[in-house]
């Protein structure tokens, strides 16, 4: 029985368009980043490394690239929030039948930008018992420290748990320790039909 549902954020809420960063990079004569600066990239998923060094990182690797550039850049992978999307997590999260908790894959650029852009972020963000952001947290998916971690924090059983993610390295590394997962692919599959697609569960 399913008592806990996990989201994934990015192309299960908002959606994405993962290659809009590379191709805003290319437009700039950026056609391929470094292993030290895809590192870096995965330090600042996991708030080790702050905005302004993720920065001047890549302005020093790059001097084409100024501030706003590199911002304007970095954000672009970030398309719309439907609006419906939040309507379905508020009307769960009304019903009370499951504790909700968010978990991305995050950095502070595009959170803040988020909360600039989606008017309705914070009463989105409070449909959540728990709201987990890779960079506040100092740990990232796939890693399985991240679910141990939440299993913990909430007395969880992970055979009770649904961990929904559009990356399969995050479901598989989630039904490794037991979790139930759904793997969407946000082509075809929308959150809110998760009670059809997930019937089985439910």
């Amino acid at each position: 029985m399913i008592k806990t549902i996990l989201f994934d954020f990015g192309d299960v809420f908002i959606n994405l368009d993962k290659e809009g960063t590379n191709r805003k990079l290319k437009e700039l004569n950026i056609d391929e980043l470094p292993e030290a600066i895809i590192a870096k990239n995965r330090d600042y998923e996991q708030g080790f490394v702050t905005s302004d060094e993720i920065s001047e990182n890549y302005r020093t690797h790059f001097p084409q690239l100024d501030q706003e550039k590199f911002v304007s850049s970095w954000n672009s992978m970030l398309l719309e929030f439907p609006k419906y999307r939040f309507k379905f997590i508020q009307k769960l999260a009304k019903e009370k039948d499951f504790q909700l908790i968010l978990l991305s894959n995050t950095n502070d650029h595009h959170i803040r930008y988020i909360q600039d852009k989606v008017n309705f972020f914070e009463d989105f963000k409070s449909c959540f018992d728990a709201f987990y952001l890779s960079h506040e947290m100092g740990m990232r998916k796939p890693d399985p420290e991240i679910f141990e971690y939440i299993l913990e924090q909430h007395d969880l059983k992970a055979e009770e748990c649904l961990f929904i993610d559009d990356t399969l390295e995050n479901t598989e590394a989630a039904e490794k320790l037991g979790f139930h997962t759904w793997n969407i692919e946000p082509t075809r599959e929308d959150v809110i039909d998760l009670f059809t697609a997930k019937s089985d569960l439910f």
